[in-house]
């Protein structure tokens, strides 16, 4: 996610198979009509679930209920109920379940659907965030984005954001013909937050059937819940421990209670936590580790990876806002705080990394993203047909700060430059321009065939257990990489 430091670096269907030929669409609910431009056409807003208010708070999500006439889908529905965020956009709205719907232009059938699940550590995002016009054009792909409960309201004690996921898949199972996509070839993608969302749909019964391909882009499967891995599935000891917590505030002891609040005191009262889903009962009873070591997973094709680079756009961040590089005191502190008596280990293992801020960056990125990504690999290519890369190289930096005085390469949600657009990384250049072109027909390959090769690129091989190397995702070119080697797993896996 965006460092809270680069906040100053912002801008701020017919219901048969026949594709659209006008910007009317009749879906199962009603007629929504949308915007035209020269390669796309764009439905926003249309409602998958019924309001979760009042009594609904904090309960599965409903089918949304019909309308009459043709309903105005040219506008951005409002986004879920956040706090104000460098990606995010602030709201106190329940009223937020809704997806947008981007399709090429020229008509067509049976295209597939990528279901694109945005990330922000399960408390921030909105559909108005990313576009993904480049991504439907290109890949001649119909995207579908999902708005789901963030924050308490998604993820207080239960999995209500991820339920509200599976709802959305569940409209596009039965609305995606009308748009001129295929209900029977879905492909789930997300990042951060939405990777890790990915991955629990992999290890939910619940979800059995709702897709047939997944990608996930920095959310480890594998990684698990601690003070710095928050997003990762929660034991539900701890949700409950924190919902009786939040309960107290409010001097409240039943959920009714509860339900009362208003939303701009509960999100002041929960503005410095964290969220994320909940282990135990019918959506995720199993952690996804557990899920893959027992097969009691959804077997679909898999693109898994990481950033090369994950924690350098927050540590780099950190040093161009403050102006102040981060000392070798400040980061053998903060190592000594997160490996206590294995710290001087990881001292001595990274003596070659200089400056302080670049060492401390590459320690966190492979202890925290690299070693559980590796882990991920092993057990996924165990299970399902699965695809490993890592983006790598130098990719975009935020828009309105300087670069700190030591490499960036390619951190976290930069990946996110080659699909869609943002006002957060600056402008492609033609290398990274050329990727991209070539990414989108890879992902596009991957969700018609699961198989992310194409005429002319670099093959990539499907992955094994016993894989040291990765597709390397870089501007100076796709290669195959030692993702073991070139994140010191020998160290992280002993």
């Amino acid at each position: 996610m965006l460092p809270l430091l680069a906040a100053s670096a912002l801008l701020a269907t017919s219901l048969a198979a026949a594709p659209p030929t006008d910007t009317v669409v009749r879906t199962d609910l009603g007629q929504v009509r949308g915007i035209a431009d020269d390669t796309t056409l764009t439905f926003r807003g249309i409602p998958y679930a019924v309001p979760p208010v009042g009594d609904l708070r904090w309960r599965a999500p409903r089918p949304a209920a019909r309308w009459n006439g043709v309903r105005d889908a040219t506008q951005y529905g409002a986004s879920c109920a956040q706090n104000e965020h460098p990606v995010g956009v602030a709201s106190t709205s329940e009223d937020c379940l809704f997806v947008d719907v981007t399709t090429p232009q020229q008509t067509s059938r049976n295209r597939p659907v990528v279901v694109w699940i945005h990330g922000g550590s399960f408390t921030n995002g909105a559909n108005s965030i990313y576009g993904p016009k480049r991504l439907a054009a290109q890949g001649d792909l119909v995207v579908v984005q999902v708005q789901y409960r963030l924050g308490a309201l998604g993820f207080l004690g239960g999995n209500f954001g991820l339920q509200d996921q599976q709802e959305a898949l569940r409209w596009v199972r039965r609305n995606a013909a009308a748009f001129g996509g295929d209900p029977r070839n879905v492909t789930i993608m997300g990042e951060s937050a939405g990777a890790y969302s990915v991955c629990d749909h992999l290890a939910s019964p619940t979800a059995k059937g709702l897709f047939q391909r997944a990608i996930v882009q920095s959310g480890p499967c594998a990684q698990e819940y601690s003070a710095t891995n928050y997003a990762a599935p929660r034991p539900r000891a701890v949700a409950e421990k924190y919902s009786r917590d939040l309960a107290a505030k409010f001097a409240c002891t039943t959920t009714d209670c509860l339900r009362k609040v208003e939303v701009p005191a509960l999100l002041a009262a929960t503005a410095e936590d964290e969220f994320g889903p909940v282990l135990g009962g019918p959506v995720l009873p199993l952690h996804p580790v557990q899920a893959l070591l027992t097969g009691r997973v959804n077997r679909v094709p898999v693109l898994h990876g990481i950033n090369h680079d994950e924690e350098h756009g927050r540590y780099g961040a950190q040093e161009s806002a403050t102006g102040v590089p981060i000392t070798q005191q400040e980061y053998e502190t903060h190592v000594r705080q997160q490996f206590g008596a294995d710290a001087a280990k990881v001292l001595a293992q990274y003596a070659d990394t200089k400056p302080a801020g670049l060492a401390l960056s590459t320690v966190m990125t492979d202890s925290q993203w690299a070693a559980p990504a590796y882990r991920s690999n092993q057990l996924l290519s165990l299970r399902m047909p699965t695809y490993t890369f890592e983006f790598a190289g130098d990719a975009p930096w935020y828009l309105g700060i300087p670069k700190p005085g030591w490499p960036v390469g390619s951190h976290h949600m930069t990946d996110l430059t080659y699909f869609l657009d943002d006002n957060v990384f600056a402008p492609l250049n033609p290398a990274q321009q050329q990727l991209s072109d070539e990414l989108i027909s890879r992902w596009s390959a991957f969700a018609r065939t699961g198989q992310p090769n194409t005429p002319g690129t670099t093959y990539w091989p499907r992955a094994t257990p016993l894989d040291r190397k990765v597709q390397s995702l870089d501007p100076a070119g796709v290669t195959r990489t030692d993702f073991f080697a070139g994140h010191r797993l020998g160290f992280w896996t002993s």
